[in-house]
């Protein structure tokens, strides 16, 4: 619980009552490689922090799962949009390795913003985090070579490299395995 204690303490203006508090309201999980945090049609429930492990979001499309992010340890993930609107979840997270997890109920979350609201910030602050990791990937993805996408994933996660698969990071990347092969073997 160290390095959850560690992000959110990060936060200006969070108290350690309140994170006393917050801790409280979290459980620990563990999944196996390939368990499913989240699924695709039902309503996301549970903000997940990865404590150790790793996981991925994906979309299935003409029944080809699409890689949309990465989620490592000391990272917050969740179905973000279901769990905001309490509507069915798009996409699908996927444990890539053995997780240990903390796990916090969309209700309790809600409690917790109003006897301290200080962690409704440090939540805020965590969602911004998230759009701006959106943002970026789509940036990422649109407007660069697949030589360069390939190249800022290394410098700027280069843990995704290691713990997800060949077929996972390409579809990531936008870019099929067979392209992602030619640019490891020009790099």
């Amino acid at each position: 619980m160290r390095k959850f204690e560690e992000i959110v303490g990060s936060f200006p203006n969070v108290s350690v009552q309140a994170i006393e508090a917050f801790k409280g309201k979290f459980e620990k999980t563990e999944h196996q490689r390939g368990d499913l945090l989240e699924q695709q049609g039902l309503i996301s429930n549970y903000l997940y922090f990865i404590e150790e492990g790793a996981a991925r979001s994906f979309y299935l499309r003409e029944k080809r799962d699409i890689t949309v992010s990465f989620s490592l340890e000391g990272e917050f993930l969740t179905s973000m949009y279901s769990f905001v609107t309490r509507k069915p979840s798009y996409e699908f997270i996927e444990c890539i390795e053995k997780c240990q997890c903390l796990r916090i109920k969309h209700e309790d979350l809600q409690e917790m913003f109003l006897s301290y609201p200080e962690i409704e910030h440090a939540y805020r602050l965590i969602l911004e985090r998230y759009y701006i990791a959106l943002e970026e990937q789509l940036i990422f993805s649109k407007f660069k070579s697949a030589k360069e996408r390939y190249l800022e994933l290394i410098e700027n996660r280069p843990k995704i490299i290691q713990k997800a698969s060949v077929g996972q990071i390409a579809s990531y990347l936008d870019m099929s395995i067979e392209t992602l092969s030619r640019v490891r073997s020009r790099i």
